[in-house]
């Protein structure tokens, strides 16, 4: 998250932009039109200052590095994805997540039984060996 928080004015100075979606007092949520628009500009050679500047952007208010740090992930999701990146919402997408317990086959679960048995088993032996350790260290300081 930024570090720069907005307040109600520089808020509705970037709600004005036809290029902003929407605002928090943290974030700016771009259009994916200015985003494409940006991202091609940029592979032209222009820089982000002048990209955001030509925008309507005040770089005083949403920061340089804001604006730097917003058109890199742009370039990667434009090479990754092309222009359909910005126009499809991908968050969560490809996404593995742990798998459930009802997913796995019978072999999986005995499987991961026998892994957790042999790692608390492990933890067990050490937890003795501290004991141990301890006592030993308590019968030689008396």
């Amino acid at each position: 998250m930024s570090k720069i928080i907005f307040n109600e004015h520089q808020r509705k100075l970037l709600e004005m932009n036809p290029n902003v979606a929407s605002v928090s007092d943290r974030a700016i949520q771009y259009t994916s039109e200015f985003k494409i628009q940006a991202v091609k500009e940029n592979l032209a050679g222009k820089g982000p200052v002048q990209i955001f500047i030509e925008a309507g952007y005040d770089l005083e208010i949403i920061g340089l590095k804001k604006a730097q740090s917003a058109l890199s992930r742009w370039r990667t999701t434009f090479k990754t994805y092309g222009e359909a990146g910005f126009l499809e919402e991908r968050r969560g997408k490809g996404s593995t997540g742990r798998p459930t317990s009802k997913q796995l086959s019978a072999e999986k679960k005995l499987e991961k039984a026998e892994a957790r048995i042999k790692y608390l088993e492990a933890e067990l032996e050490l937890l003795k060996k501290l004991e141990a350790l301890e006592r030993q260290a308590k019968k030689r300081r008396f």
